[in-house]
C-alpha cells in the first residue's frame, strides 16, 4: 500500500511538510481551472515556448503557490520564488531576471505590493524579454538594454483591485481560485492524512471538510491539530467523535466559525445593535487589525451570509442572530 505520492506508509509518516500536490493529477478541486491549465501547459510544451505570463488571484490558502510549483514541475523547469514586498529596488528584480534560465518560472507572491518603480522595470521584461536599465546619474546617465531568456512570470495576489491596469493587462492567463466545497476538502484531508501516516475515517474527514472555511490550508491545519487530540485523547486514528471533540476544544463551531469570527459577529450585534458600524470601529472593539478583518475574516462571513457590507458600514444578518442564538430586536422607528 502506498500514499498518493507513491510512498509507503512508514515513509509518508515523516513527510509533514510535503503535503503539497506535485502534479495536476494530484491537485484536488478547482476543476475548471485545472482543466484549462492542463491545456495551456501541454500547448506550451508542444510549441517549445515559454508559457504565457499567469496571474492567480483569490483568498489566502486556496493553492496559488502550489499551482506555481506544479506548473514548474509539469514543464520541467526551475521555479524561482520571491514576493512583492521583498523587491524594494529595480536592481533586486534585475538580478533575479538575469539569472533565470530558458523557460524558467518566476513566482511573485503578493505581487500587488510590488513598488511602482520595480513594476515599470517588469513591463519590457514581460513583453519583449528585455531589461532596460539606467546606468549612472545626471548628464552621464545612459540606458542599457539586456536580453533575457524567455521566462514565465506567475503572480499571486489576494487583492486583484490593487494591481495596476498596465501590469494586469500584460498577463496572458488570469485565473481566479474559488472556495472549495466540503466534499473536495474531505478529499484533501484524506490525501494529507495518508501522507502523514494517519488513519482517518470518512466521517472524520467530512467533518473537518465542513468546518474548514472552504480553504485547504485551514483543512490541513485542523487535521494536524485533530491528529494531536487523536494521539493523546484517543487511539491514534481520527474518528468522527474525536474530530468533534477536538474542534470543540479549538473553538471551531459547526459552521466553521472560529473564536474571532464569533467575536466579530457578537461585537456587532451586542455592542452596536447589529450595525451598520464602520470597519475601524469593529477592529478596535475586537482588538484586531482592520486589514486582517477585511482580508481574512470578512470574505468567509460574507460568503456564508453572516455579514453584509453596506455604504454605512458592516451589518449582521438574520443568519448571524440565529447562529448566536440572539433574538433580533424590533427595529420599528418611533416618531418623537
Amino acid at each position: 500500500m502506498t500514499d498518493f505520492d507513491g510512498n509507503p506508509p512508514d515513509a509518508a509518516a515523516g513527510l509533514d511538510e510535503s503535503v503539497r500536490p506535485r502534479s495536476l493529477d494530484d491537485f484536488i478541486g478547482q476543476d475548471e481551472l485545472r482543466a484549462n491549465l492542463r491545456v495551456y501547459l501541454d500547448a506550451a510544451r508542444e510549441r517549445g515556448k515559454a508559457l504565457d505570463h499567469t496571474l492567480f488571484y483569490g483568498n489566502p490558502g486556496l493553492g496559488k503557490t502550489t499551482l506555481a510549483q506544479i506548473m514548474a514541475s509539469e514543464l520541467g523547469v526551475n521555479l524561482v520564488c520571491t514576493s512583492g514586498p521583498v523587491l524594494e529596488r529595480s536592481g533586486d528584480l534585475a538580478a533575479i531576471l538575469t539569472n533565470l534560465g530558458r523557460h524558467d518560472i518566476l513566482f511573485v507572491d503578493e505581487i500587488h505590493r510590488m513598488p511602482i518603480a520595480v513594476e515599470e522595470v517588469l513591463y519590457p521584461a514581460m513583453e519583449d524579454f528585455k531589461l532596460d536599465l539606467v546606468i549612472g546619474q545626471g548628464p552621464a546617465a545612459r540606458t542599457v538594454k539586456i536580453d533575457l531568456e524567455p521566462f514565465t512570470l506567475v503572480g499571486a495576489t489576494t487583492r486583484m483591485g490593487l494591481i495596476s491596469s498596465p501590469l494586469r493587462d500584460r498577463f496572458g492567463i488570469v485565473a481566479r481560485l474559488e472556495y472549495y466545497s466540503p466534499a473536495d476538502l474531505a478529499r484533501v484531508v484524506r490525501r494529507t492524512a495518508r501522507i502523514l501516516g494517519v488513519e482517518v475515517t470518512p466521517e472524520g474527514a467530512e467533518e473537518i471538510g465542513r468546518r474548514a472555511r472552504g480553504t485547504p490550508r485551514i483543512a490541513n491545519r485542523i487535521l494536524r491539530r485533530v491528529r494531536d487530540f487523536a494521539m493523546v485523547k484517543g487511539k491514534g486514528h481520527i474518528t468522527l467523535e474525536i474530530t468533534r471533540y477536538a474542534l470543540e476544544a479549538l473553538n471551531i463551531d459547526s459552521r466553521g466559525l472560529d473564536q474571532m469570527d464569533n467575536k466579530i459577529l457578537g461585537t456587532i450585534i451586542h455592542k452596536f445593535g447589529g450595525g451598520p458600524v464602520g470597519l475601524g470601529t469593529v477592529a478596535t472593539a475586537v482588538s484586531e487589525d482592520a486589514g486582517t478583518i477585511e482580508e481574512v475574516y470578512e470574505p468567509f462571513l460574507i460568503k456564508e451570509g453572516f455579514l453584509k457590507r453596506t455604504p454605512r458600514g458592516r451589518e449582521a444578518t438574520e443568519l448571524a442572530y440565529s447562529h448566536l442564538g440572539v433574538v433580533r430586536p424590533d427595529r420599528q422607528e418611533t416618531l418623537f
